[in-house]
């Protein structure tokens, strides 16, 4: 069985998707209208521009999308019998699966970018990578710091990315180091993804999901916050609402796809950390990249 996986943001890289837009013409058509939807020229900054560009949230994330789903549309065997997305790869996996047009995954996605940007200047909060602890231990730390400090991301086994105030941050990745983390890394983000302090973005794109429609997907979708497998619109629609404020169950979704009898993994979207991840939780899966046909 076919998996494909759609990465999040940090995958992003001047140049990103020239390629598929030099090649397509049927994705030079989806890039214009994404220009137009966005209402300035992403394409621009996507090819031509600079790392610093691609770094705010509302280029970020759209940018991404556009790569995945782009790419997706004009794979000649793009035929998933599963997929998934890391955090807003799941808006690039359902668009890619049929539950959203091209259009509305765009507009949702530009809604999030936009949501989150507002959330991170309500109170300055920030992520940590902690490499060579397991979940539990992490989880412990986190709930025994009394600032709000939240596992954020199970990236794979012994990587586990927490987010939270600047001052819980700082006392976890302490701590951390102290119960025998390899590293504690604190990350360049603006803000804590994927924790409580993401409320007021949830509440603004909770508006924004509830009033878009969302079909059956053509295979299952395996959501992030609790990393089982999809296909009702309006359960699908419930799980994006909350996976604001939820972890990002990567490692529990690539064993769940495995279990269900996954057999590769194909990576649409820049990078390939995915496919990292994939080979950290079974070394003898194989993984690819997508490209343009």
């Amino acid at each position: 069985m076919k998996a494909y996986i759609f990465p999040g943001q940090g995958a992003q890289f001047v140049g990103m998707g020239k390629d598929i837009y030099e090649q397509s013409e049927k994705a030079r058509t989806l890039f214009e209208q994404a220009n137009t939807l966005l209402g300035f020229r992403i394409t621009d900054m996507m090819f031509n521009g600079t790392d610093e560009d691609l770094k705010q949230t509302n280029v970020t994330q759209p940018a991404i999308f556009l790569h995945s789903v782009i790419l997706a549309k004009v794979l000649n065997d793009f035929e998933p019998d599963m997929a998934a997305g890391h955090s807003l790869g799941e808006f690039s996996a359902l668009v890619a699966a049929g539950a959203l047009s091209f259009e509305d995954g765009l507009r949702l996605v530009a809604a999030r970018a936009n949501a989150m940007q507002k959330a991170c200047l309500i109170q300055p909060s920030t992520m940590a990578a902690i490499i060579g602890l397991d979940d539990f231990t992490v989880e412990d730390i986190c709930q025994r710091i009394s600032d709000i400090v939240v596992p954020a991301n199970y990236n794979c086994p012994g990587q586990l990315v927490i987010s939270g105030t600047i001052a819980g941050i700082d006392k976890a990745c302490e701590l951390m180091t102290a119960a025998g983390a390899k590293r504690a890394l604190k990350l360049n983000v603006g803000g804590a993804f994927h924790s409580p302090l993401m409320e007021a973005a949830r509440v603004e794109l909770e508006h924004a999901i509830v009033n878009t429609m969302i079909n059956e997907p053509v295979c299952p979708i395996y959501q992030n916050i609790d990393a089982k497998p999809y296909t009702d619109p309006e359960q699908i629609k419930h799980n994006l609402i909350r996976q604001l404020t939820g972890p990002v169950r990567w490692t529990q979704t690539t064993m769940h796809m495995i279990e269900n009898g996954a057999t590769s993994f194909t990576e649409v979207g820049p990078g390939s950390v995915l496919q990292g991840l994939v080979k950290k939780v079974d070394r003898a899966m194989p993984t690819s990249s997508a490209s343009p046909q």
